[in-house]
């Protein structure tokens, strides 16, 4: 049984959900130190900083950004239709940060990886 295959995998699927956890703590604490929270360029009303993929070549989620409460979201920027012909165009765009709780644990370790980096980034170019 030692030599079964299927259990190498999920032996990895253990490792890689422990460092998701890991990982997903490590957001949190780190975006808490963010102050302030900066806002996504080009955006109005979502604030954010913005994930490189992973060179893994995962599924395509988009443009993924940490958000302020440590947790990744995919940043969707379109058109309300609602407000089509309101005249205002602050009114007619449509802002949405859609939760990526559901990423796998080995995709979710590569986004989280690439979030710390880069709250990392922004957190010693608030030093200056």
């Amino acid at each position: 049984m030692a030599d079964d295959p299927l259990l190498h995998r999920a032996h990895a699927d253990l490792i890689a959900q422990r460092a998701a956890e890991q990982l997903r703590e490590l957001l949190k604490t780190v975006a808490d130190r963010i102050d302030p929270f900066p806002p996504f360029p080009g955006a109005m009303f979502v604030y954010g900083i913005e994930v490189e993929p992973p060179a893994s070549g995962g599924e395509d989620h988009g443009c993924v950004i940490l958000g302020e409460d440590g947790a990744l979201y995919e940043l969707q920027i379109g058109l309300d239709e609602d407000q089509v012909g309101s005249g205002s165009p602050v009114a007619m765009r449509a802002e949405a940060r859609v939760p990526l709780d559901d990423l796998p644990p080995a995709e979710y370790v590569g986004y989280a990886h690439r979030a710390v980096s880069a709250a990392v980034e922004h957190l010693l170019a608030q030093r200056d």
